[in-house]
């Protein structure tokens, strides 16, 4: 028997909010399942299974408040299947059952299906017995549901905070008018619908069938609310919190080049004159995936800073810094860049980038990355010099592609070029190190071939 407990999901968290899950005691899971959806400062995130095997207790409520590390549920061996029930063939149904009753039994689907699948299909009300599965061995995927369920349902655009309201409120979100951005309906719009802005509280939901004689879960004991933060809606209040901690522990120093641009953009577009539009690399793509192998040729800015010394990282996972809708900031990471196609880059970053805004990052992708980058290139902004997220040591940042004048071989032309900022931990590196990170940056950018 393991426990599946919360985890970690940024350096700033310790506690998280369970908001539903996405599996029942019986279920059999397998490692990378998504089981559960859990709140934190910054995001919704789903959580996936850590293990193999059959689901037993779910020992905590949606609506609870976990601290990272807690016991969440039990998970047991599989089941083996008995001498008289192959293992891919559900048992045959007495004389006289419904085959309503056989279902209840054996839920359709369920030998080809994951928990999240057949989750999204009962909040779709899809029978999966009658969908066609796409994915390897007859596996029905989330993209089966979805074009089951078409054309999908009218679903109004609000936050994941203001539908849990609507629901605690009994406030339908189709009357509610949505002053975020696009028309997306905000908690404080829910209240508003309500009429009643400040005496009415939250109440979670009722605990799931056999939940009551699991042991209650004890809430985590926060000190006093900072003077820096109180008041502070709460994503901004973490990133508040984390910032802080990293300007007064991390020795930050900077360093800033800027990259001449020609090849890079010359290679691109001569590559793009025959992709469709959709598949057409932009500049982005290529400066990513420069920091990527950067940071596996120079490895000591890849990695943390952990109990007073430098812990170099595995791999590379680049931390991609996004601005969410309605404020706030999260750095979910894209595992193995540097080894990734340009393609495959593009597309991972693009999935990424529109979960993240969407609230629906996996835990794997809002765990720690190795190295972030944050790039304000379309907002016009020139120069970056951004704050460490601990415990990494170290930081990029990317301005918009500018053309400047630039000598070449003894004539002044003008070129497309962007400049490059590194901020990065004293600690852990010094001026030396952060120089050969920008060149080895710049070297890989004059030769976008290699890329």
């Amino acid at each position: 028997m393991t426990e599946f407990t919360m985890p970690s999901l940024g350096a700033d968290m310790d506690e998280g909010t369970l908001v539903e899950w996405l599996v029942s005691p019986g279920d059999t899971v397998t490692k990378g399942d998504v089981v559960a959806v859990v709140e934190t400062a910054k995001s919704t995130i789903e959580v996936e299974c850590f293990d193999s095997g059959t689901v037993g207790a779910l020992l905590v409520a949606p609506g609870t408040k976990v601290p990272v590390g807690t016991p969440m549920a039990v998970i047991g061996p599989a089941a083996e299947p008995t001498a008289h029930t192959p293992a891919q063939q559900p048992p045959e149904p007495s004389p006289g059952f419904h085959a309503v009753s056989v279902r209840a039994v054996t839920p359709a689907g369920d030998a080809v299906s994951t928990p999240l699948v057949r989750h999204l299909a009962q909040k779709k009300d899809i029978d999966l017995s009658t969908v066609h599965g796409s994915g390897k061995g007859g596996q029905i995927t989330r993209a089966d549901v979805e074009k089951a369920a078409s054309p999908p349902r009218h679903r109004v655009p609000a936050s994941p905070l203001a539908r849990r309201l609507a629901r605690s409120l009994d406030v339908d979100l189709d009357r509610v008018r949505g002053t975020g951005r696009n028309g997306t309906v905000k908690a404080d719009d829910v209240r508003v619908a309500a009429g009643d802005r400040s005496h009415r509280t939250h109440k979670p939901r009722p605990p799931a069938p056999g939940l009551s004689a699991a042991p209650p879960v004890r809430p985590s004991v926060r000190s006093r609310p900072d003077s820096l933060t109180a008041g502070v809606p709460t994503a901004r209040s973490a990133i508040s919190a984390l910032m802080t901690r990293a300007n007064r522990d991390i020795p930050h120093y900077y360093l800033s080049t800027t990259v001449d641009l020609a090849a890079a953009t010359t290679w691109m577009l001569n590559r793009n004159a025959n992709r469709p539009v959709g598949e057409r690399l932009v500049p982005a793509a290529l400066l990513l995936k420069s920091v990527a192998l950067a940071a596996r040729q120079v490895p000591e800015l890849n990695g943390y800073w952990k109990d007073g010394a430098f812990v170099p990282a595995g791999g590379v996972r680049l931390g991609i810094a996004v601005s969410l809708r309605g404020g706030g900031l999260a750095a979910p990471a894209v595992a193995n860049a540097d080894t990734m196609s340009l393609p495959e880059l593009m597309k991972a970053l693009k999935d990424l980038v529109s979960r993240a805004r969407g609230g629906r990052l996996r835990a794997s992708e809002a765990a720690d990355p190795t190295l972030t980058v944050t790039n304000l290139g379309d907002q016009g902004v020139e120069t970056v010099f951004g704050v460490i997220y601990p415990p990494q040591v170290a930081l990029v940042g990317l301005g918009c592609v500018v053309e400047r004048p630039v000598a070449v071989d003894g004539m002044l032309t003008v070129h497309p070029t962007v400049t490059a900022t590194l901020s990065a931990d004293h600690r852990a590196s010094d001026g030396a190190t952060g120089a050969r990170f920008l060149t080895a940056l710049d070297r890989l950018l004059q030769r976008p071939e290699e890329l």
